[in-house]
């Protein structure tokens, strides 16, 4: 397991001081300067950018970040409460159909917006952490999907699993075309509803059930994370 994705949970470690308040403000500082660094360009940046780019001095980040990976880490936990408020938000209005299109158009805005956070989702392939990161994601996703079964807005072989894909597939488009037309993916997401819509020949093979999704998604963001600038073996 890389660093980017190690987690500690000894029990038996002694407290950990709480941090001073300017401490947590500075430590705070950092990760929205790395957000703001790595979205314009991608996790090639260095903590010593992220340092000068927060108005710090570099001594001061790596007082709370040993490298660029623990930064990354922090920035996972921001990145995946983002996406589960997203979901949950989504799952609270009352039409289906504009739940699950909410769901969608906020997972996608907030990936095609920010070149850093599609690298470090491609980099999440620990698999403790890609499980809790279904588990948490999971249970809104599934009730917007079943909600909008039931009301008869989608396809009858539509299954909550067939959302991860289509956001992956979407999200390629940004990578494609993403600096020169950043909002080229609102079209390919319209051909994407439509084709989820009630009616339509019967899909071909069926959807992949959810272990074999999360064992597919591992091996495929395993592989991708290799590629990444900076990537440390698993």
């Amino acid at each position: 397991m890389s660093p980017a994705t190690e987690t500690v949970a000894d029990a038996t470690a002694p407290a950990v001081r709480p941090l001073r308040k300017d401490a947590v403000r500075n430590r705070e500082l950092l990760i929205e300067a790395a957000r703001e660094v790595f979205a314009r360009r991608g996790i090639e940046a260095s903590l010593d950018d992220v340092a000068h780019h927060a108005g710090l001095g570099v001594g001061t980040a790596y007082r709370h970040f040993a490298n660029k990976h623990e930064l990354l880490v922090a920035m996972i936990s921001e990145i995946i409460d983002s996406v589960v408020a997203e979901s949950e938000r989504a799952a609270t209005i009352e039409d289906p159909w504009q739940a699950l299109v909410a769901f969608l158009e906020a997972s996608l805005a907030l990936q095609a917006r920010d070149r850093g956070l599609r690298e470090v989702m491609l980099g999440i392939y620990d698999p403790d952490q890609l499980e809790r990161i279904h588990e948490r994601l999971s249970p809104p996703l599934n009730e917007i999907v079943r909600r909008a079964k039931r009301a008869g807005v989608v396809r009858k072989d539509f299954e909550p699993s067939d959302v991860g894909m289509l956001i992956a597939m979407v999200c390629a488009v940004t990578e494609v075309a993403g600096e020169t037309e950043p909002d080229l993916w609102r079209r390919y997401l319209g051909i994407v509803l439509d084709g989820i819509k009630p009616g339509g020949d019967k899909l071909p093979v069926p959807a992949l059930d959810e272990p074999t999704l999360m064992q597919a998604m591992a091996t495929h963001k395993q592989a991708a994370a290799r590629s990444l600038p900076g990537a440390r073996p698993s």
